[in-house]
């Protein structure tokens, strides 16, 4: 029976880990120590596309308290990895596979090559400047445009694009020729670093079963798999342990320390630590995909949209990684939430001797995002008309099909997100000086949440009652941060009528908590919180029954609340739930329950041409920000901000919020100042110091507006926030800072340099 009545969903509680991360009281994975450990660093490449012609590491060997050298040499299966757990359908180059050491050639600048571990973190130093290599520079090709033509230097096999999706709907050419006016622009979007606080980092050891153990900051736990395949040996003597995380956005989806930690550890027999330096998160890992968009849209005189064609180029780097799923999602959500009767759309993901793209916040929706709300402007402009009505006029609805034909199937709450967010911002500011100019700007998104139908998505979760009427939950989702494990805790707390601080949930160990997938794609509450609630629900289910024998009642017309179980009819009856468990444990009644949720799934991609469900749900929400706009300078403040998200349900309020203002902040960061340059392959800006983020200087208070249609399909009616919260941020920007100087911005982020060439173009014209 599903329950209709809450006392912890939907509130604003408190989490457990919140007074220590305030205090920095929270024990994250470089906190772990062991006796007699090493430490472990990795020798990078220094050229971006070169043979390696020399490898000398005898001398690293030589030095004393060094006690391993690895090449590929030394690792047993080096190409094992697969770097996306669950994968049904192999997409992409296999040629293009990712080594954990690179063996006679290096494609992109800093791909590890040696692996060492030593006693202290400043001898595993000493030992890499102690290697000497020779390299043979070879051609490279640095943009995904010149990779694709035929004569472009190869880097992997004989072609450089490794994933090309498409879709097909209507007839594009009649739709535009039909046409009242169209709009054309081409759009670009940079490389961005996940700067999260928390560097990748871990701690692995071998116990006395031969059992490798690696307690880690991960947003997959699942990796002990990849870890067993390269090392040759069984699944069930790698464990995974998660620690708190200190931030990921996708940077800790792929493989980071784990392999290193497991390479050196199983070696050695010794615990091994080790921790990505500030430079190594900088060029040693995946960033956002940069692309080019170009885009063509169309429509009526009174603003019904009649067609969109649209190019998207994504560089994938030097592997191919998560690359064919990003750009697969980019390519369905590249119409934006409107009803588009004509669509055609070519997407090419291609290798590069960059550094590598994968999974990051967003998943391949911010960047078109960007460009299909900056078309909506430019053909409000051109019609003459107010940009919230030409949105209202297309917005999809319940129903509705998409570009890939399927049905959205949850309510679509846009009209009034759009609304709330604009008039949410208020009276319009003044400027603040005579070269001052304030704008105004607003971009609605749609977002999926959950992985593609195409991986066969499940998650487990195990719920106990203990004699005392408290509760453990094993899960082994990770906790990114955004309250994962609150979401399920107040799950079973509400189920089984049972105060919040009396659930404990243990989660992320891949030998003690069932299996829950990756903290990704949005769908955790998703995936976890329903095999949470299900788990627990059989539990409940368990515990009425006997509650009903023993008040001789029926048991549908029973509830649980503060640890009483007690009839809605009969003010008389009434048991105590540690007397029913008691009943239950001295009649054997089992009153724990493992449960699996399995997401919906279609057959395997079949053609680039998609035409499936691609995805369970959407989300859709609105931002709109006011900007002012210093025109001789080009810099660009953010004055206030509003985000409106249907979230179908909020589980916990103060989580939803969380998610809301730190996804927009991030937006805002890709939107105005964060720019990961490299110049032939080399990173330029890979630190703090020259990659800027946002600081609390930088971004306003956000006036976070939650909208809950109780359609959604995660528990309760819940949909996703984590990746929807920072899509619809730049595009918000880029429309606001057209209102206030009349300048397009076609290419982010919009740094005082760029939006003050722009300036001087329009002043010129």
């Amino acid at each position: 029976m599903e329950k209709q009545n809450f006392n912890i969903i939907g509130t604003r509680a408190d989490g457990c880990d919140e007074k220590d991360k305030v205090l920095g009281n929270v024990v994250y994975a470089e906190d772990y120590i062991m006796p007699d450990t090493l430490y472990c660093k990795v020798f990078r490449s220094a050229k971006a596309s070169a043979m390696i012609k020399k490898l000398n590491i005898d001398k690293a060997k030589a030095l004393d308290g060094v006690s391993c050298v690895l090449t590929h040499e030394d690792v047993p299966n080096n190409e094992s990895a697969k770097n996306v757990v669950g994968q049904t359908t192999e997409v992409g180059l296999l040629e293009a596979k990712q080594r954990i050491l690179a063996t006679d050639r290096v494609r992109y600048y800093g791909e590890p090559i040696v692996v060492v571990a030593a006693e202290t973190p400043e001898l595993a130093r000493d030992a890499l400047e102690l290697i000497e290599i020779e390299y043979e520079e070879l051609p490279g090709v640095f943009d995904p445009e010149e990779a694709m033509k035929p004569d472009a230097p190869k880097i992997h096999g004989d072609n450089n694009v490794i994933a090309n999706w498409a879709l097909r709907k209507g007839d594009v050419e009649k739709a535009f020729a039909e046409s009242d006016v169209v709009v054309e622009a081409e759009y670009r979007t940079p490389r961005q670093e996940h700067a999260h606080m928390e560097p990748e980092s871990g701690l692995a050891w071998v116990d006395d079963m031969g059992v490798i153990n690696i307690r880690y900051s991960t947003q997959v736990v699942e990796h002990y798999r990849d870890v067993a395949a390269v090392l040759g040996i069984p699944e069930s003597r790698v464990r995974t342990i998660g620690t708190i995380i200190g931030g990921g956005f996708g940077g800790k989806e792929d493989l980071t320390v784990e392999v290193f930690l497991a390479l050196c550890s199983w070696n050695t027999k010794r615990p091994v630590k080790m921790a990505f330096s500030r430079e190594e998160m900088g060029f040693g890992r995946q960033k956002r995909h940069p692309y080019v968009l170009r885009y063509k849209t169309g429509a009526t005189k009174d603003g019904k949209l009649t067609a969109m064609q649209a190019e998207l180029i994504s560089d994938s780097g030097a592997y191919v990684m998560l690359s064919p799923w990003v750009l697969l999602y980019s390519t369905v959500h590249s119409t934006g939430p409107y009803f588009i009767p004509n669509v055609k759309v070519d997407a090419y993901s291609v290798l590069t001797n960059n550094i590598m793209t994968s999974a990051f916040r967003g998943f391949g929706g911010m960047q078109v995002a960007f460009a299909y709300e900056s078309q909506m402007d430019a053909l409000a402009i051109k019609l003459n008309m107010d940009p919230v009505e030409l949105r209202k006029k297309n917005f999809f609805k319940r129903g509705d099909e998409t570009a890939n034909f399927q049905s959205i199937p949850s309510e679509v709450m846009l009209d009034e997100a759009v609304e709330k967010a604009v008039e949410a911002l208020g009276p319009k500011s003044e400027p603040s000086g005579k070269n001052m100019r304030v704008g105004r700007g607003f971009a609605c998104s749609w977002q999926s949440y959950g992985r593609m139908t195409y991986l066969h998505d499940t998650a487990s979760s195990w719920v106990g009652l203990e004699m005392d009427g408290s509760a453990v939950v094993r899960c082994g989702i990770p906790d990114l941060g955004g309250g994962q494990r609150e979401s399920i805790r107040a799950i079973a707390a509400e189920l089984l009528g049972i105060p919040l601080d009396e659930v404990h949930v243990i989660s992320t160990d891949s030998q003690v908590t069932p299996l829950a997938g990756t903290v990704t794609a949005t769908r955790a509450l998703f995936m976890s919180g329903n095999a949470t609630k299900l788990a627990a629900e059989n539990v409940r289910e368990v515990i009425l029954e006997k509650a009903a024998d023993m008040l001789e009642t029926a048991a549908e017309d029973l509830d649980i609340e503060n640890k009483m179980v007690y009839s809605s009819r009969q003010t008389d009856k009434k048991v105590e739930l540690v007397k029913v468990i008691r009943r239950c444990a001295a009649e054997g009644i089992s009153i724990q329950s493992l449960d699996t949720y399995k997401a919906a799934f279609t057959d395997e991609i079949k053609t680039n041409v998609i035409k499936d469900p691609v995805y369970n749900d959407w989300t859709f929400g609105t931002q709109a920000v006011e900007v002012e706009v210093d025109t001789e300078t080009g810099k660009v403040n953010v004055l206030k901000h509003v985000s409106v998200q249907d979230v179908g349900r909020a589980i916990n309020i103060k989580r939803t919020e969380g998610q809301m203002e730190g996804g927009a902040a991030q937006g805002l960061g890709f939107a105005l100042m964060e720019d990961y340059l490299e110049v032939d392959g080399v990173p330029i800006t890979w630190n703090l110091t020259e990659y800027l983020v946002p600081t609390s200087k930088d971004i306003p208070d956000s006036n976070s507006i939650i909208l809950e249609s109780r359609s959604g399909k995660g528990p309760f009616g819940a949909k996703g926030i984590g990746e929807p919260s920072i899509t619809a941020a730049a595009p918000a920007v880029a429309n606001a800072i057209r209102d206030a100087v009349g300048i397009k911005v076609l290419h982010l982020p919009a740094t005082p340099e760029r939006v003050f060439w722009e300036l001087q173009k329009k002043h010129q014209s």
